[in-house]
């Protein structure tokens, strides 16, 4: 790990950008928050210690943008299976919105799992869907975010 990590965002649709940029700030932390054209991350501009990287509308360039910036200790804030596969890959540790750290232990049952549900779909099927986003799921993720940024630094 090295002294200060560097906070990336996969700013696409990600419910808890302002709850990260609190705890980044408590930390002091910098932040990358990486989006697509689609997503505004206008409102985020000339913040002190967040960098926006807009990205073009490829399907995964915001993803390929992230794996390519992100280095050993840095943290990432994603929803996305195969994007934390890519950066735990590089030694970063990668938490999904609802404060799950994702592991380099169960990160290929995941991806199994997830491409199963992609062909069952596919042939007509029909997979469940995400629970709610609720209010414990916004605190569990900053209380993991916390002890983890605390943890990178130690």
């Amino acid at each position: 790990m090295h002294a200060t990590p560097t906070l990336y965002i996969d700013a696409d649709a990600c419910p808890v950008t302002r709850d990260a940029l609190a705890v980044a700030r408590r930390h002091r932390v910098p932040v990358v928050l990486v989006a697509n054209a689609t997503q505004n991350l206008g409102r985020y501009a000339g913040r002190q210690g967040v960098e926006c990287v807009q990205v073009s509308g490829g399907r995964d360039a915001a993803d390929f943008a992230i794996v390519e910036r992100i280095a050993p200790g840095d943290v990432l804030v994603t929803q996305d299976i195969g994007l934390a596969a890519m950066v735990l890959g590089r030694d970063a540790v990668a938490i999904s919105p609802r404060g799950r750290t994702y592991s380099k232990a169960t990160i290929d049952m995941e991806l199994a799992v997830r491409h199963a549900e992609q062909v069952h779909r596919r042939s007509g099927g029909r997979t469940k869907g995400p629970s709610a986003f609720e209010d414990e799921d916004r605190e569990r993720f900053a209380e993991v975010l916390e002890r983890t940024l605390a943890e990178t630094r130690s």
